[in-house]
């Protein structure tokens, strides 16, 4: 006669063969990353590769008209559909839209990486004769304007005084800027409103507040167009409209699109300046 199984004899039975269903081999499994060795490259390492390339392409680079200058809120023109979060969309149709080519005289190179600070940036536009990397070395490259935004990423494990250090960062960037491209106009863009009203009182407005005085200074009015968007993308309240950004610092693609807005006519003007 077979023994009676017992309630906790069927519970371990079932355990097990649940258990042993997990270590099946699955011919999916062979596809995992996960599984294969690999280097770690981050996000700003394969953009720095990408642009390297760009800026070697000599024939593309004789089409270019507009050079786009700055950290992740510039760099994420170019992205679609976020890498980090699905479903996050940012400004690449509508860099597709107004930028890729599709208006000649607008077709743009995108140099932003995301995460740079004012240093990094100055490090990367250094020539290569100098120890940096050379992004804006190649004679081929002969834009007709530098569009710019930089410096919130210096408001965060900031040097002191902030809103000093940001904007001293800043116009770092626009002697450089003009040291190695001369001949281009330099569209200088405020910098975007944050979800931290405190952020926004120290730092961004205080600085927006100077490169507006700046941007018309004799040093750099010669060269230099003032586009402040900061207004734009605020509610009735002043604060960051949120309708226009996907967190507190990067915008939307909605967000991308009124920076289109505002700035395609800006660098009409810009042109006519120089008419």
């Amino acid at each position: 006669m077979n023994p009676t199984r017992t309630p906790m004899v069927c519970l371990l039975a079932a355990t097990f063969a649940a258990s042993a269903s997990l270590f099946v081999p699955d011919a999916r499994a062979a596809d995992f990353v996960s599984m294969k060795p690999s280097p770690r490259v981050e996000y700003w390492q394969q953009r720095q590769a990408t642009i390297d390339a760009q800026v070697a392409d000599a024939a593309s680079l004789r089409d270019v008209k507009l050079v786009f200058v700055g950290d992740s809120i510039t760099d994420f023109w170019l992205l679609d559909d976020d890498p980090w979060i699905p479903g996050r969309i940012h400004g690449r149709r509508v860099w597709d839209e107004s930028f890729s080519g599709a208006v000649k005289e607008n077709r743009a190179l995108n140099i932003a990486i995301s995460g740079d600070r004012t240093e990094h940036l100055l490090h990367r536009i250094l020539p290569k004769s100098q120890g940096g990397l050379g992004q804006l070395d190649a004679p081929a490259l002969a834009p007709e304007l530098l569009v710019l935004m930089v410096g919130i990423n210096n408001s965060y494990a900031p040097e002191s005084p902030v809103a000093d250090s940001v904007f001293e960062g800043v116009r770092a960037v626009m002697r450089a800027l003009h040291a190695r491209k001369p001949g281009a106009r330099l569209l200088l863009q405020s910098i975007l409103p944050t979800s931290e009203p405190s952020r926004d009182a120290a730092v961004v407005k205080p600085v927006n507040a100077r490169l507006a005085v700046l941007a018309q200074s004799p040093e750099f009015a010669g060269f230099t167009t003032w586009l402040d968007l900061y207004p734009s993308f605020v509610d009735a309240q002043g604060r960051q409209d949120t309708r226009l950004f996907l967190d507190g610092l990067h915008p939307s693609e909605a967000g991308y699109r009124i920076w289109r807005d505002r700035l395609v006519p800006a660098l009409a003007a810009a042109r006519n300046r120089v008419r």
